[in-house]
């Protein structure tokens, strides 16, 4: 693409220099992975300021640098007030606006985002469409498999991939989108057809600092829907109308809602509940009439999140047969309440709860079914919210028998203080602590009687521990399996 005509479409910038003999073949945020003809964007993050690596930039094939000030480099240099909102346009003219082209589905809350995109995906790859999954565990573009670094990927990956989604036909794409990717920006340029909200509570308040910042960030998805009601393309905004914070989200949007929930009436409402030890069955009432359900998946939390993926599916024209078919049939998520079976005669759930109301959903519907004690091994990250390792110990404390307190990823910080913050004040006794997230996994199957229940919080799906800087192997189900044997 030419420089210029690339260039022409930002509202504000600056260039002395000559762009028009200049073709650009990609855009880059990172210098070492530039390519010839390349366009270098030059962000500010927390760590790493990109102005610094301009000279490496043009070593390693950048034709043009965009820039928040001047640079003394032998290319031209396109100065803007903010490169990361640059970075958004510039991309999504870079790759033809590929949201457009496809129907895209973005989950926010705190808890229930993964689950909820999977049944999403799930139930539209049941209903023969081509999907893509972007979210915490990975990107999935038709069944193919990608790494991602965070819940909801940078503007420039978005875009890049996006439009390789549009090459490979997918017609719908469903995201996880973070309350951090939302207030930085990460999502400007993707055309969102639904948002769906899961629910909101205490979490990442090391960076937003306050719920009402936290609840602000959320709302974006469903402002940034848009203004205009397109008959030809309708967006919809889906609300959990059991949340204390439906009402502002309702608000926020200018697009059709569609609520769900169980306590308050919804557009899906889930009656006659039933929470048994091997899945959950529920009557989904809906527009169109009543639908039985009976899923393998187990909690209160789960009734949300099938409702969510309903409701969500249902705004994008999919029968209810097959939601139903889907929702009666869908495994769940790895690390997501996922029991790990090894003719052990108690049981062992592996759990990302890491959150305090996630880890007392999952405490509580444990303690539906559990015959026996129930053991729960859990920590808290480094660098993270410090103000939710007192409630996450007083949860743990107040619905098992015993509690096992013990490393997460502790990234930069000492363990032991960030145990040491998780027990400040607590009124309980019931607990232990052992530093070693592998000898607090053993001790606790080691422990464990018939019918009780070890529940391992905190990691879920993740395979490594963050220590420091090193990034080690680790997995939750892997080390309980190895002590069950």
């Amino acid at each position: 693409m030419n420089a210029k005509d690339l260039i022409k479409n930002l509202p504000d910038y600056q260039c002395q220099q000559d762009l028009d003999m200049i073709n650009i073949e990609h855009i880059e945020m990172d210098h070492r992975l530039l390519e010839k003809d390349s366009l270098f964007v030059c962000i500010e993050g927390y760590t790493v300021d990109g102005h610094q690596f301009a000279e490496a930039a043009v070593d390693n094939g950048a034709t043009v640098i965009v820039a928040e000030k001047n640079l003394d480099v032998s290319v031209p240099v396109v100065i803007v007030p903010d490169t990361s909102r640059a970075l958004a346009h510039l991309a999504n003219i870079f790759y033809d606006h590929s949201s457009n082209k496809l129907k895209v589905i973005g989950v926010t809350g705190t808890n229930g985002k993964t689950s909820v995109t999977h049944i999403i995906d799930e139930i539209h790859h049941y209903a023969n469409q081509k999907t893509a999954l972007i979210g915490t565990i990975q990107m999935m573009i038709d069944g193919e498999r990608h790494p991602v670094k965070n819940t909801t990927p940078d503007a420039l990956f978005l875009q890049k991939n996006l439009h390789q989604m549009v090459e490979k036909g997918i017609d719908v794409a469903t995201m996880e989108v973070s309350s951090h990717a939302l207030d930085l920006g990460r999502v400007h340029g993707v055309d969102f057809d639904i948002a769906v909200f899961t629910n909101l509570s205490q979490d990442h308040l090391d960076y937003h600092l306050t719920m009402e910042n936290y609840l602000y960030a959320k709302s974006l998805l469903f402002s940034q829907l848009g203004n205009s009601l397109k008959h030809e393309r309708p967006k919809y905004a889906v609300i959990n109308q059991d949340d204390e914070h439906a009402d502002f989200l309702k608000r926020v949007t200018a697009q059709p809602v569609l609520t769900y929930g169980i306590q308050q009436k919804a557009s899906f409402q889930a009656i006659n509940v039933e929470l048994m030890a091997n899945g959950v069955s529920f009557i989904m009432k809906t527009p169109k009439g009543n639908v039985p359900i009976k899923s393998k998946l187990m909690g209160m939390f789960s009734v949300y999140n099938l409702l969510a993926a309903a409701t969500a599916a249902y705004v994008s024209g999919i029968e209810l047969e097959k939601i139903q078919h889907v929702l009666n049939h869908t495994s769940g998520v790895k690390g997501r309440f996922q029991p790990v079976e090894h003719n052990q005669d108690f049981g062992v759930i592996i759990d990302y709860a890491h959150t305090p109301d996630s880890l007392e959903n999952v405490l509580s519907t444990i303690k539906r079914f559990c015959a026996g004690d129930i053991l729960v091994v859990i920590g808290c990250g480094g660098d993270r919210d410090r103000r939710k390792r007192p409630l996450m110990a007083e949860v743990s404390c107040r619905y098992a028998d015993q509690a096992i307190f013990t490393s997460d990823n502790p990234r930069s910080e000492s363990p032991q203080a960030i145990i040491d913050d998780m027990v400040k004040g607590l009124k309980y006794s019931n607990y232990q602590t052992v530093l070693d997230r592998e000898e607090a996994i053993k001790q606790a199957i080691e422990q464990a009687n018939d019918k009780d229940v070890v529940l391992i919080a905190g990691k879920g799906h993740e395979t490594y521990q963050i220590v420091g800087d090193k990034v080690l192997e680790f997995d939750d189900e892997q080390v309980a399996i190895k002590y069950l044997n």
